[in-house]
């Protein structure tokens, strides 16, 4: 797994251009765990369960997680799967806390 996720989730002011180019690769090649990036302007993920209350659980977990760090992703539960969708609104974009907060995600996806 990524070190990503040992990196603090730090909130965009705004004032910086979206990732791109070799610094938007580099991040998504770190980052794995089957995330889909989307026209290098957000990053997807399916996350699959056995269950409704597996996924519902899930979904309670990386909401709080979206709390703590001020980072607040697209989710979209269903029987057995959840569907992230991240990217930060204030650039239109995607900045490094996207792929700090997307391998947190992950982290909490077997807990």
């Amino acid at each position: 797994m990524s070190d990503l996720a040992s990196r603090e989730c730090i909130p965009c002011r705004g004032d910086i251009p979206p990732l791109a180019g070799d610094e938007l690769a580099a991040l998504y090649a770190d980052l794995g765990g089957g995330w889909e990036l989307v026209d290098d302007h957000h990053l997807v993920k399916t996350y699959r369960f056995p269950n409704f209350q597996q996924a519902l659980d899930f979904t309670n977990r990386i909401g709080a997680l979206a709390e703590e760090v001020n980072h607040h992703p697209n989710i979209c539960l269903g029987w057995g799967r959840v569907e992230v969708e991240l990217w930060t609104h204030k650039i239109d974009g995607l900045a490094e806390a996207d792929f700090v907060w997307a391998a947190k995600a992950d982290r909490l996806e077997h807990v």
